[in-house]
């Protein structure tokens, strides 16, 4: 079973979401823990190990490490507009 690892800002992000989409981020990354590369799973290009996958109306942007069998959640936000990989641009 794959460890999951949140940034501090990823749980705080999850605690103001409204209750149906908390759900749905919450049973995405419980599924990482099965398998941390569904099949809807995309490398973001240029990043390097970073992986992105969606859930509802909401992008989850993350790293997996095979050697530690650890995700590494990074950024949620919303997948309807280029904030999120902008926001993301910032933290790397």
């Amino acid at each position: 079973m794959t460890d999951i690892r949140l940034k501090p800002s990823v749980v705080k992000f999850i605690k103001t979401l409204p209750p149906k989409h908390q759900r749905q981020v919450k049973d995405y990354l419980l599924k990482l823990t099965d398998n941390p590369q569904p099949p809807d799973t995309k490398p973001l290009k240029g990043y390097g190990p970073y992986l992105r996958g969606d859930s509802g109306e909401y992008r989850v942007i993350y790293r997996y490490d095979k050697r530690r069998d650890c995700v590494t959640v990074v950024l949620v936000g919303r997948r309807n507009n280029d904030d999120v990989y902008k926001r993301f641009k910032r933290i790397i």
